[in-house]
Protein backbone atom coordinates (compact mmCIF):
# COMPACT_ATOMS: atom_id res chain seq x y z
CA UNK A 1 0.00 0.00 0.00
CA UNK A 2 0.99 3.25 -0.63
CA UNK A 3 -0.70 6.70 0.48
CA UNK A 4 -0.37 8.88 -2.48
CA UNK A 5 -0.54 12.11 -0.59
CA UNK A 6 2.99 12.88 1.19
CA UNK A 7 3.47 16.29 0.87
CA UNK A 8 6.80 17.32 -1.54
CA UNK A 9 9.57 18.24 0.93
CA UNK A 10 10.66 21.45 1.20
CA UNK A 11 14.12 20.87 -0.04
CA UNK A 12 12.58 18.86 -2.92
CA UNK A 13 10.14 22.10 -3.71
CA UNK A 14 12.78 24.28 -3.45
CA UNK A 15 14.95 22.16 -5.92
CA UNK A 16 12.08 22.17 -7.96
CA UNK A 17 11.46 25.87 -8.01
CA UNK A 18 14.95 26.62 -8.75
CA UNK A 19 14.86 24.63 -11.49
CA UNK A 20 11.70 25.89 -13.34
CA UNK A 21 12.94 29.78 -12.69
CA UNK A 22 16.28 29.34 -13.77
CA UNK A 23 16.01 27.12 -16.84
CA UNK A 24 14.64 28.98 -20.38
CA UNK A 25 11.20 29.20 -21.20
CA UNK A 26 10.96 26.59 -24.08
CA UNK A 27 9.26 27.35 -27.41
CA UNK A 28 5.57 26.92 -27.67
CA UNK A 29 5.36 23.17 -29.56
CA UNK A 30 3.74 22.78 -32.42
CA UNK A 31 0.92 20.11 -31.13
CA UNK A 32 -0.40 19.68 -34.91
CA UNK A 33 -0.15 16.03 -36.44
CA UNK A 34 0.77 15.13 -39.97
CA UNK A 35 -2.92 14.22 -40.67
CA UNK A 36 -3.68 18.47 -39.93
CA UNK A 37 -5.08 17.85 -36.20
CA UNK A 38 -4.22 19.59 -33.47
CA UNK A 39 -3.66 17.43 -30.68
CA UNK A 40 -4.25 19.97 -28.09
CA UNK A 41 -7.87 20.96 -28.91
CA UNK A 42 -8.89 17.27 -29.96
CA UNK A 43 -12.02 16.21 -28.10
CA UNK A 44 -12.74 12.77 -28.78
CA UNK A 45 -10.44 10.40 -30.95
CA UNK A 46 -12.89 10.92 -33.59
CA UNK A 47 -11.19 14.49 -33.94
CA UNK A 48 -8.08 12.13 -35.28
CA UNK A 49 -9.51 10.49 -38.11
CA UNK A 50 -10.52 7.32 -35.17
CA UNK A 51 -8.75 6.10 -32.51
CA UNK A 52 -5.64 4.45 -34.68
CA UNK A 53 -5.15 7.59 -35.64
CA UNK A 54 -4.77 8.89 -32.30
CA UNK A 55 -2.68 6.01 -31.64
CA UNK A 56 -0.09 7.35 -33.94
CA UNK A 57 -0.14 10.63 -33.18
CA UNK A 58 0.80 9.66 -29.51
CA UNK A 59 3.67 7.04 -30.79
CA UNK A 60 4.96 9.81 -32.69
CA UNK A 61 5.25 11.77 -28.68
CA UNK A 62 6.73 9.02 -27.50
CA UNK A 63 6.46 9.86 -23.81
CA UNK A 64 3.54 10.78 -21.24
CA UNK A 65 4.18 12.38 -18.22
CA UNK A 66 2.21 11.10 -15.19
CA UNK A 67 2.13 12.55 -11.75
CA UNK A 68 1.40 10.81 -7.93
CA UNK A 69 -0.16 7.62 -9.13
CA UNK A 70 2.07 5.37 -6.54
CA UNK A 71 2.93 1.95 -7.94
CA UNK A 72 0.18 0.29 -5.15
CA UNK A 73 -2.19 2.66 -5.73
CA UNK A 74 -5.43 0.49 -7.16
CA UNK A 75 -2.88 -1.40 -9.04
CA UNK A 76 -1.22 1.68 -10.77
CA UNK A 77 1.84 -0.35 -11.56
CA UNK A 78 0.53 -2.80 -13.75
CA UNK A 79 -1.59 -0.25 -15.71
CA UNK A 80 1.39 2.12 -15.93
CA UNK A 81 3.38 -1.01 -17.58
CA UNK A 82 0.56 -2.53 -19.52
CA UNK A 83 0.23 1.16 -21.24
CA UNK A 84 3.46 1.02 -22.21
CA UNK A 85 3.90 -2.20 -23.88
CA UNK A 86 1.00 -1.70 -25.40
CA UNK A 87 1.24 1.40 -27.42
CA UNK A 88 4.82 1.80 -27.01
CA UNK A 89 4.94 4.94 -25.31
CA UNK A 90 7.14 5.90 -22.65
CA UNK A 91 5.97 6.85 -19.13
CA UNK A 92 7.28 9.48 -16.85
CA UNK A 93 5.83 8.42 -13.58
CA UNK A 94 6.73 12.35 -11.30
CA UNK A 95 6.52 12.21 -7.35
CA UNK A 96 4.03 9.58 -6.60
CA UNK A 97 3.61 9.91 -3.52
CA UNK A 98 2.39 13.46 -4.22
CA UNK A 99 -0.71 14.74 -3.00
CA UNK A 100 -3.58 16.19 -5.08
CA UNK A 101 -2.90 19.90 -5.06
CA UNK A 102 0.85 19.06 -5.65
CA UNK A 103 0.08 17.58 -9.31
CA UNK A 104 -2.21 21.59 -9.32
CA UNK A 105 1.47 22.85 -7.99
CA UNK A 106 3.76 20.91 -10.58
CA UNK A 107 1.39 22.26 -13.20
CA UNK A 108 1.52 25.65 -12.62
CA UNK A 109 5.15 25.51 -11.84
CA UNK A 110 6.42 23.41 -14.65
CA UNK A 111 3.89 25.17 -17.64
CA UNK A 112 5.64 25.23 -20.78
CA UNK A 113 8.21 22.45 -20.41
CA UNK A 114 8.39 19.07 -21.48
CA UNK A 115 8.29 18.07 -17.71
CA UNK A 116 4.82 19.28 -16.74
CA UNK A 117 2.12 16.73 -16.06
CA UNK A 118 0.28 15.45 -19.29
CA UNK A 119 -2.72 14.13 -17.08
CA UNK A 120 -3.77 14.96 -13.42
CA UNK A 121 -6.11 11.53 -11.27
CA UNK A 122 -7.24 14.18 -8.18
CA UNK A 123 -9.23 14.13 -5.18
CA UNK A 124 -12.68 15.84 -5.67
CA UNK A 125 -12.24 19.07 -3.65
CA UNK A 126 -9.28 19.64 -5.49
CA UNK A 127 -9.97 19.12 -8.71
CA UNK A 128 -13.05 20.79 -8.53
CA UNK A 129 -11.05 23.90 -7.70
CA UNK A 130 -8.79 23.79 -10.70
CA UNK A 131 -11.49 22.91 -13.76
CA UNK A 132 -9.98 25.88 -15.51
CA UNK A 133 -6.70 23.69 -16.35
CA UNK A 134 -8.48 20.75 -17.86
CA UNK A 135 -9.04 20.44 -21.47
CA UNK A 136 -12.08 18.32 -22.43
CA UNK A 137 -12.17 15.27 -23.91
CA UNK A 138 -14.63 12.46 -24.30
CA UNK A 139 -13.30 8.95 -24.66
CA UNK A 140 -14.81 6.39 -26.81
CA UNK A 141 -16.85 4.43 -23.64
CA UNK A 142 -18.06 7.84 -22.19
CA UNK A 143 -21.69 7.52 -22.77
CA UNK A 144 -21.47 3.99 -20.51
CA UNK A 145 -20.48 6.68 -17.81
CA UNK A 146 -22.69 8.00 -15.36
CA UNK A 147 -23.70 11.37 -15.80
CA UNK A 148 -23.35 11.62 -12.23
CA UNK A 149 -19.60 10.76 -12.54
CA UNK A 150 -18.89 12.94 -15.39
CA UNK A 151 -18.84 16.40 -16.57
CA UNK A 152 -21.04 16.66 -19.80
CA UNK A 153 -18.25 17.45 -22.27
CA UNK A 154 -15.56 15.83 -20.70
CA UNK A 155 -13.64 18.14 -18.95
CA UNK A 156 -13.59 15.68 -15.65
CA UNK A 157 -14.15 12.12 -15.25
CA UNK A 158 -14.44 10.16 -12.55
CA UNK A 159 -12.24 6.88 -12.47
CA UNK A 160 -12.30 4.74 -9.79
CA UNK A 161 -13.83 4.99 -6.36
CA UNK A 162 -14.33 2.68 -3.17
CA UNK A 163 -15.39 3.40 0.27
CA UNK A 164 -13.73 5.14 3.32
CA UNK A 165 -12.57 2.65 5.87
CA UNK A 166 -10.37 1.40 9.25
CA UNK A 167 -7.51 -0.60 8.42
CA UNK A 168 -5.76 -1.71 11.84
CA UNK A 169 -3.67 -4.45 12.62
CA UNK A 170 -5.78 -6.98 14.42
CA UNK A 171 -2.38 -8.57 16.16
CA UNK A 172 -2.21 -5.46 17.77
CA UNK A 173 -5.55 -3.66 18.29
CA UNK A 174 -8.40 -5.02 19.07
CA UNK A 175 -11.22 -5.82 16.16
CA UNK A 176 -12.59 -2.13 15.09
CA UNK A 177 -16.81 -2.39 14.43
CA UNK A 178 -17.01 2.19 14.35
CA UNK A 179 -15.21 5.27 14.75
CA UNK A 180 -16.03 5.14 18.24
CA UNK A 181 -13.63 2.02 19.16
CA UNK A 182 -10.51 4.32 18.21
CA UNK A 183 -10.98 6.71 21.26
CA UNK A 184 -10.22 3.73 23.58
CA UNK A 185 -7.04 3.68 25.70
CA UNK A 186 -5.93 0.17 23.71
CA UNK A 187 -6.10 2.12 20.72
CA UNK A 188 -3.05 5.23 22.27
CA UNK A 189 -0.44 6.54 19.72
CA UNK A 190 -1.92 4.25 16.91
CA UNK A 191 -4.32 5.68 14.82
CA UNK A 192 -3.23 7.39 11.29
CA UNK A 193 -5.43 9.26 8.64
CA UNK A 194 -4.22 9.12 5.21
CA UNK A 195 -2.30 12.49 4.69
CA UNK A 196 -3.66 16.22 5.37
CA UNK A 197 -7.83 16.27 4.63
CA UNK A 198 -6.86 20.00 3.16
CA UNK A 199 -4.78 18.69 0.44
CA UNK A 200 -5.74 14.98 -0.03
CA UNK A 201 -9.00 13.16 -0.90
CA UNK A 202 -8.16 10.38 1.22
CA UNK A 203 -8.02 12.33 4.59
CA UNK A 204 -10.71 14.80 3.39
CA UNK A 205 -13.20 11.35 3.14
CA UNK A 206 -11.99 10.06 6.77
CA UNK A 207 -12.68 13.79 7.78
CA UNK A 208 -16.30 13.33 6.26
CA UNK A 209 -16.72 10.16 7.70
CA UNK A 210 -15.89 11.00 11.18
CA UNK A 211 -18.22 13.80 11.04
CA UNK A 212 -21.39 11.61 9.32
CA UNK A 213 -20.37 9.03 12.70
CA UNK A 214 -20.94 11.95 14.86
CA UNK A 215 -24.31 13.44 14.01
CA UNK A 216 -22.72 15.61 11.14
CA UNK A 217 -23.80 15.02 7.38
CA UNK A 218 -22.15 15.73 4.49
CA UNK A 219 -23.42 19.63 5.18
CA UNK A 220 -21.40 19.38 8.28
CA UNK A 221 -17.79 18.48 8.17
CA UNK A 222 -17.53 20.00 11.45
CA UNK A 223 -18.47 17.02 13.99
CA UNK A 224 -15.28 14.99 11.52
CA UNK A 225 -12.90 17.32 12.46
CA UNK A 226 -14.19 18.04 16.27
CA UNK A 227 -13.97 14.02 16.41
CA UNK A 228 -9.99 14.27 15.46
CA UNK A 229 -9.59 17.01 17.85
CA UNK A 230 -10.35 14.69 20.99
CA UNK A 231 -8.52 12.03 19.27
CA UNK A 232 -5.69 14.04 19.44
CA UNK A 233 -6.41 15.22 22.80
CA UNK A 234 -7.12 11.49 24.08
CA UNK A 235 -3.39 10.58 22.55
CA UNK A 236 -4.76 8.02 19.97
CA UNK A 237 -3.90 9.91 16.71
CA UNK A 238 -0.59 9.90 14.90
CA UNK A 239 0.73 12.84 13.43
CA UNK A 240 2.55 9.89 10.79
CA UNK A 241 1.65 9.98 7.38
CA UNK A 242 0.83 6.15 7.16
CA UNK A 243 2.42 4.03 3.93
CA UNK A 244 3.27 0.51 3.47
CA UNK A 245 6.64 0.64 5.32
CA UNK A 246 4.90 2.36 8.42
CA UNK A 247 1.88 -0.53 8.20
CA UNK A 248 4.68 -3.29 7.55
CA UNK A 249 7.26 -1.98 10.68
CA UNK A 250 4.07 -1.61 12.97
CA UNK A 251 4.28 2.16 13.20
CA UNK A 252 0.73 2.84 12.35
CA UNK A 253 -1.06 -0.13 13.24
CA UNK A 254 -4.76 1.48 12.65
CA UNK A 255 -5.57 3.58 9.17
CA UNK A 256 -8.25 5.59 8.08
CA UNK A 257 -7.83 5.12 4.42
CA UNK A 258 -10.00 3.56 1.38
CA UNK A 259 -10.75 0.25 1.61
CA UNK A 260 -9.17 -0.83 -1.45
CA UNK A 261 -5.69 0.53 0.12
CA UNK A 262 -6.88 -1.87 2.95
CA UNK A 263 -7.02 -4.76 0.58
CA UNK A 264 -3.70 -3.93 -0.69
CA UNK A 265 -1.89 -3.66 2.94
CA UNK A 266 -3.53 -6.67 4.16
CA UNK A 267 -1.34 -8.71 0.66
CA UNK A 268 1.83 -8.18 2.98
CA UNK A 269 0.45 -7.88 6.54
CA UNK A 270 -1.74 -11.57 7.24
CA UNK A 271 -3.16 -10.14 10.70
CA UNK A 272 -4.45 -6.69 8.46
CA UNK A 273 -8.26 -5.96 8.60
CA UNK A 274 -10.61 -3.73 6.97
CA UNK A 275 -13.81 -2.62 8.03
CA UNK A 276 -16.16 -0.05 7.03
CA UNK A 277 -18.45 1.41 9.82
CA UNK A 278 -22.18 0.99 8.73
CA UNK A 279 -22.85 4.24 10.81
CA UNK A 280 -20.99 6.01 8.04
CA UNK A 281 -20.53 4.70 4.79
CA UNK A 282 -18.88 7.14 2.88
CA UNK A 283 -17.78 6.63 -0.99
CA UNK A 284 -15.96 8.50 -3.23
CA UNK A 285 -14.10 8.70 -6.80
CA UNK A 286 -10.96 9.88 -8.04
CA UNK A 287 -11.46 12.80 -10.64
CA UNK A 288 -9.49 12.14 -13.94
CA UNK A 289 -8.43 15.14 -16.16
CA UNK A 290 -6.52 16.05 -18.86
CA UNK A 291 -3.80 18.98 -18.51
CA UNK A 292 -4.45 21.97 -20.89
CA UNK A 293 -1.36 22.53 -21.49
CA UNK A 294 -0.26 19.17 -21.64
CA UNK A 295 3.10 18.56 -22.88
CA UNK A 296 1.99 15.64 -25.10
CA UNK A 297 -1.76 15.93 -25.62
CA UNK A 298 -2.25 13.09 -27.94
CA UNK A 299 -0.64 10.96 -25.57
CA UNK A 300 -2.51 12.08 -22.54
CA UNK A 301 -5.86 11.96 -24.76
CA UNK A 302 -4.49 8.01 -25.66
CA UNK A 303 -4.02 7.44 -21.81
CA UNK A 304 -7.45 8.25 -20.99
CA UNK A 305 -8.93 5.98 -23.89
CA UNK A 306 -6.83 3.27 -22.28
CA UNK A 307 -7.85 3.61 -18.66
CA UNK A 308 -11.39 3.96 -19.60
CA UNK A 309 -11.44 0.88 -22.03
CA UNK A 310 -12.49 -2.36 -20.55
CA UNK A 311 -8.75 -3.64 -20.28
CA UNK A 312 -8.25 -0.67 -18.26
CA UNK A 313 -11.07 -0.77 -15.88
CA UNK A 314 -10.59 -4.17 -14.97
CA UNK A 315 -6.96 -3.65 -14.22
CA UNK A 316 -8.10 -0.79 -11.51
CA UNK A 317 -10.45 -3.59 -10.38
CA UNK A 318 -7.47 -6.24 -10.01
CA UNK A 319 -6.40 -3.31 -7.31
CA UNK A 320 -9.47 -3.57 -5.42
CA UNK A 321 -11.08 -0.45 -6.38
CA UNK A 322 -14.35 -0.05 -7.97
CA UNK A 323 -14.03 1.07 -11.59
CA UNK A 324 -16.29 3.89 -12.77
CA UNK A 325 -17.96 1.68 -15.72
CA UNK A 326 -17.94 -1.43 -13.87
CA UNK A 327 -21.87 -1.53 -13.63
CA UNK A 328 -22.21 -1.12 -17.76
CA UNK A 329 -19.73 -4.03 -18.20
CA UNK A 330 -20.84 -6.35 -15.94
CA UNK A 331 -24.26 -6.17 -17.90
CA UNK A 332 -21.94 -6.21 -21.14
CA UNK A 333 -20.27 -9.31 -19.91
CA UNK A 334 -16.56 -7.57 -20.08
CA UNK A 335 -16.02 -6.80 -16.52
CA UNK A 336 -13.35 -9.69 -14.81
CA UNK A 337 -16.58 -11.51 -12.90
CA UNK A 338 -14.12 -13.18 -10.31
CA UNK A 339 -12.50 -9.62 -9.06
CA UNK A 340 -15.70 -8.14 -9.31
CA UNK A 341 -17.88 -10.69 -7.21
CA UNK A 342 -15.19 -10.61 -4.55
CA UNK A 343 -15.23 -6.88 -3.71
CA UNK A 344 -16.23 -6.64 -0.03
CA UNK A 345 -20.28 -5.97 0.65
CA UNK A 346 -21.07 -2.93 2.12
CA UNK A 347 -23.74 -2.21 4.45
CA UNK A 348 -25.73 0.89 5.03
CA UNK A 349 -26.84 3.71 2.54
CA UNK A 350 -23.63 5.54 0.89
CA UNK A 351 -22.95 9.08 1.26
CA UNK A 352 -21.30 10.46 -1.88
CA UNK A 353 -20.91 14.46 -1.04
CA UNK A 354 -22.22 16.64 -3.92
CA UNK A 355 -19.68 19.34 -5.56
CA UNK A 356 -20.90 22.10 -3.36
CA UNK A 357 -21.18 20.22 -0.51
CA UNK A 358 -17.16 18.72 -1.17
CA UNK A 359 -16.79 22.47 -1.82
CA UNK A 360 -18.09 23.69 1.24
CA UNK A 361 -16.46 21.18 3.44
CA UNK A 362 -12.98 22.27 1.96
CA UNK A 363 -13.23 25.73 2.88
CA UNK A 364 -14.27 24.76 6.59
CA UNK A 365 -11.00 22.26 6.54
CA UNK A 366 -8.94 25.16 5.82
CA UNK A 367 -10.08 27.48 8.26
CA UNK A 368 -10.20 25.13 10.75
CA UNK A 369 -8.54 22.04 10.12
CA UNK A 370 -4.56 22.81 11.41
CA UNK A 371 -6.11 24.89 14.55
CA UNK A 372 -7.73 21.75 15.99
CA UNK A 373 -5.39 19.16 15.78
CA UNK A 374 -1.76 20.95 16.17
Amino acid sequence: MNTRKTLVSLAAMATLFSAAACAAPEKEKDTTTESGVDSATATSAEDFGGLDELVKAAQDEGELNVIALPPDWANYAEVISTFEDKYDIKVNSDQPDAASQDEINAANDLKGTDRAPDVFDLGQSVALANTDMFAPYQVETFDEIPDEFKDADGTWVNDYGGYMSIGYDSSVVPDVTSLADLMKPEFKGKVALNGDPTQAGAAFSGVMMAAIADGGSADDIAPGVDFFAELKKAGNFLTVDPDSTTIEQGTTPVVIDWDYLGAAAAANVDTWKTVVPEEAVVAGYYFQAINADAPHPAAARLWQEFLYSDEGQNLWLKGGARPVRGDAMAEAGTIDADLWGALPEVAGTPVIPTDEQTTKAGEYLATNWSKAIR
